[in-house]
């Protein structure tokens, strides 16, 4: 369930991260896979756009998109990338475990 909190905190978050390097990974469908690296351009209300590198075009995205994991975003600290949100724990009843 997604909470209107947990998307004004993320919403928090990628304006603050306005200008900074990230890895989006995403899936294209049919078990395809893509993992691109980019820079968070702008930040909108509804959406934040992400300008590519490798071929200098952007991307729009959804914040939702983050939050059900549509698209994961690893952001760069300045020595390495780390997820923009944490891994999904999955409770079970013997034990919980982190799903990547």
């Amino acid at each position: 369930m997604i909470y209107k909190t947990d998307i004004a905190n993320l919403k928090t978050n990628i304006f603050d991260k306005v200008g900074q390097k990230i890895i989006v990974k995403g899936s294209l469908g049919r078990s395809k896979e893509f993992e691109k690296e980019g820079t968070i351009e702008k930040a909108y209300p509804n959406i934040f756009v992400v300008k590519y590198e490798e071929n200098d075009r952007t991307a729009s995205y959804t914040y939702t998109d983050l939050l059900t994991r549509t698209v994961e975003v690893d952001v760069f600290n300045g020595d390495s990338y780390s997820p923009l949100l944490p891994p999904v724990v999955v409770e079970s009843k013997r034990r919980a475990r982190v799903k990547e």
